[in-house]
């Protein structure tokens, strides 16, 4: 039986209805056309589906849509600001940080999330807080020296 629930997601309320087994990441790409969060293992053990929920690094895969109602959702599409991209989404094209692009938006939600909580991370830091998002191309160290760069970026270095 469908529910009718009210999301915030990038700033925008919307209305949508769903089934009780929805998750975000259907929500998100199916109804809101939000298609920039990817779906990768569907377990929530990749990364390619993260967004931002209050402020965390959500796996939308494996999270109920009924669930979030009436929280904050950010997502990729939603970290530019007034046509600027995001530093950490200028630093990924700067460095060069991703190869096939698969898991970019999730590893870029991820790391903001990582830089809210942690403005001048270490690279252990990094390492650790950046293991639940995969890359299957092996970019690492330029995801490494992306998170920096915007780190640097952040704190008006």
């Amino acid at each position: 039986m469908s529910k009718k629930i009210t999301l915030h997601v990038n700033g925008i309320q919307h209305q949508v209805e769903i089934q009780p087994e929805s998750t975000l990441l259907s929500v998100l790409r199916e109804e809101l056309d939000l298609t920039g969060s990817k779906y990768g293992c569907g377990e929530g053990q990749c990364g390619a589906c993260m967004v931002l929920v209050d402020g965390q690094s959500t796996p939308a895969c494996v999270t109920p849509a009924e669930d979030i109602a009436g929280k904050a959702v950010t997502t990729i599409e939603g970290l530019a600001k007034s046509g600027r991209l995001h530093p950490l989404q200028e630093a990924f094209l700067e460095v060069g940080a991703m190869q096939c692009g698969y898991c970019t938006p999730g590893m870029i939600i991820s790391g903001v999330a990582l830089l809210e909580k942690s403005p001048n991370p270490t690279e252990s830091e990094i390492v650790h807080f950046m293991d639940r998002n995969i890359c299957r191309c092996g970019t690492y160290p330029r995801i490494i020296a992306a998170i920096r760069l915007a780190a640097k970026a952040l704190i008006g270095g």
